[in-house]
């Protein structure tokens, strides 16, 4: 990391030609599990190398329901070690990042013709006892007819119940922890492929290869299988080694319409299947609907939602909702791929949701040679506590250096402690932090629109300061994108094209037409010119569907 950058500023990704020749870890996958386990490690003092063959979070990790969540539906498939896991999860990562997460109360209608009340009472009263709470408050009964959450909804449903969970930027979330392992000495390349690597006694010896068809050698101690959706392929395709589990890939498919109620309730509503789909406000004007089980059996990286998921998630949201929602409602759809173990349970929504972490290191009496661990499954919310049980298993053929560290770290932006006054270690109001942070910032750059400084302390947060100095932003590219946000982006955060700006280090996409999403691509095309990629999956869903 450069030491002569001006105060404040974060330093720059590493230049592809300043990446080392050997390493002590090579982390496969740039979607949140390879990216929390490559800033555990470099946090630890190992020399890390990260790389992912398209952008950051650019399949699965985007593509989530955004939930930083415990699972209230497992527990009815007895999944309490993992429910009680992620409800632990839940608060530490709240505190993390109050800019990209925050505390979402969700409200569950009840329908008599489903889960009787004792069912719900009980689930939610384990919910929340499984795990200590200090930010979430309890779960509680409600009269729908006199509780504003109600009003969206058919009069039929006169009572419900609430509970608390978190909502996740989940592809700003990734960024974030490839920012950390960055800051921390790692090194991350974004768009290029592990297409090779050879086990040795001591190393592995492998080629990566960029989008572009240039190639690099280097030597890992360690190599790291997080490709997510791709793990089993990438054992037996490019390491040459047997397949140890099965993946199940289940596709999870997501509608958004326009905004369907005004409060700053979630919902969760049962469906006849016995599953759950969720109603969520999303960029202010919208509201998100998902998610979908479906078996998926084609290439991975091009999962598209189809038309009878699309009827589904309408269908089952105007059970609800007074007003329809149609498929001619959608503004955008996004599908992802969950990579889930196979437990040879016959129903997708059943598959667990845990992750289970294999590492290959033969002892020296049969003929020693380089670690490899695979992350087989996982979620989203338990990504942090994933990565430090991945850095630990890692210590032995790594030789151990500094323990664990994560729980109680900030993630970049995360701490606004000095700009709100308040002191480093104080008790978090995750909410009231942030409200006041947001006020600080509109304060201090009266220049800048103040919407514009609202999104800005929302993906940002504390490092917003370098991007603002001065409150020179530059043209504005787009309505509320100026150049020096894109400079930013590509300077310090990997972006390389106007998907990666408009659908993963922001959702401003949903908030432009056509005509400005291309004004923004063609920016990227003049000053990227070495780097602006292909128009990805997010872009492709889009232009057939939003605005």
């Amino acid at each position: 990391m450069s030491q002569s950058r001006p105060p404040g500023e974060p330093p720059r990704p590493a230049a592809v030609d300043e990446c080392p020749h050997a390493c002590d870890v090579l982390v496969v996958g740039g979607g949140i599990n390879g990216a929390g386990i490559a800033r555990d490690l470099a946090g630890r003092g190992h020399q890390v190398l990260l790389c992912e063959k398209d952008d950051l979070a650019q399949h699965t990790s985007s593509s989530s329901t955004k939930l930083i969540h415990g699972g209230l539906r497992y527990l009815e498939y007895y999944e309490f070690g993992l429910v009680r896991k992620a409800l632990a999860e839940r608060e530490v990562l709240l505190k993390s990042a109050p800019h990209i997460m925050w505390p979402l109360r969700f409200v569950m209608p009840h329908d008599p013709g489903m889960r009787p009340v004792w069912m719900i009472r009980a689930g939610l009263f384990l919910y929340d006892h499984l795990a200590r709470r200090e930010v979430l408050p309890a779960s509680a009964t409600v009269d729908l007819r006199r509780h504003p959450a109600g009003r969206p909804l058919k009069p039929s449903f006169t009572k419900g119940f609430v509970y608390s969970d978190g909502w996740v930027d989940d592809a700003r979330l990734v960024v974030l922890n490839a920012i950390d392992a960055a800051e921390r000495g790692a090194t991350v390349l974004t768009r290029w492929q592990c297409v090779a690597a050879q086990r040795g006694p001591a190393s592995w010896q492998v080629h990566l290869e960029s989008a572009r068809g240039a190639r690099r050698e280097l030597t890992a101690r360690v190599l790291v299988n997080a490709a997510g959706p791709w793990a089993a392929q990438f054992l037996s395709e490019h390491a040459q080694l047997a397949r140890a589990k099965s993946l199940r890939l289940v596709k999870g498919s997501h509608i958004v319409v326009p905004k369907m109620f005004d409060h700053d309730h979630a919902y969760i509503f049962q469906t006849p299947d016995k599953r759950v789909i969720f109603a969520i406000p999303y960029e202010h004007d919208f509201t998100l609907i998902g998610t979908t089980d479906v078996e998926h059996r084609g290439a991975i990286g091009e999962a598209r939602i189809d038309a009878a998921e699309t009827a589904y998630l309408c269908e089952q949201a105007s059970r609800y909702f007074a007003k329809p929602v149609t498929p001619q409602d959608v503004v955008w759809s996004y599908a992802g791929v969950r990579p889930l173990l196979d437990d040879e349970s016959g129903d997708p929504s059943a598959v667990t949701r845990d992750y289970l972490l294999e590492l290959d290191w033969p002892a020296a009496g049969s003929g020693r040679q380089a670690a490899l661990l695979t992350v087989w499954g996982g979620k989203i919310t338990t990504f942090r506590k994933l990565a430090e049980e991945a850095a630990d298993l890692l210590a032995a053929p790594l030789g151990a250096a500094r323990g664990a560290w994560t729980r109680g770290a900030f993630l970049p932006g995360g701490e606004l402690a000095a700009w709100i006054g308040k002191a480093p270690h104080a008790r978090a109001d995750v909410v009231a932090d942030f409200v006041r942070f947001a006020q600080a910032v509109t304060l201090r750059y009266p220049q800048v629109p103040a919407a514009v400084c609202h999104r800005l302390a929302r993906a940002y947060g504390a490092r917003v300061e370098p991007l603002l100095a001065g409150g020179a932003l530059g043209a504005e590219v787009a309505p509320g994108l100026y150049e020096a946000e894109l400079d930013y982006l590509h300077d310090h955060e990997w972006a390389r094209s106007a998907d990666d700006v408009l659908w993963r280090r922001s959702k401003l996409g949903l908030h432009l037409d056509a005509a400005q999403r291309a004004a923004v691509a063609a920016w990227c095309h003049r000053h990227w010119p070495d780097h602006a990629a292909s128009t990805d999956t997010a872009s492709r869903q889009t232009e057939t569907s939003c605005n």
